[in-house]
């Protein structure tokens, strides 16, 4: 029998999400996109343990069309099962080049 405790106690994992934002986005867009993500997460029970922005960088290859990205890197905690609707959203967004989720173990 499971008890109360083992149910609401229900596993997270650590995992870092690297997404490369366009670079024609105004500063003001580009902190919405950002900040649309970190919301996301947090909507879904998740906790943002570090955001990083690394700026602009060229890329190895156009994507798009573009040259060049915004990268940014979120470290954060969440139950397994909401990484699919995240990376549906990342795929589906306008602003988002590409995007990459690891597990951290």
């Amino acid at each position: 029998m499971v008890s109360e405790k083992t149910i609401a106690k229900e596993k997270t994992n650590n995992y870092e999400l690297i997404f490369i934002l366009k670079p024609d986005l105004t500063e003001e867009a580009l902190e919405a996109a950002i900040e649309n993500v970190k919301k996301f997460i947090a909507g879904k029970g998740g906790t943002i343990a570090d955001v990083q922005k690394w700026g602009k960088r060229r890329l190895a290859y156009a994507i798009k069309h573009a040259g060049e990205g915004y990268y940014t890197l979120v470290k954060f905690s969440a139950k397994p099962g909401n990484n699919r609707e995240l990376e549906t959203s990342l795929r589906i967004s306008e602003n988002v080049l590409r995007h990459l989720l690891v597990k951290v173990d």
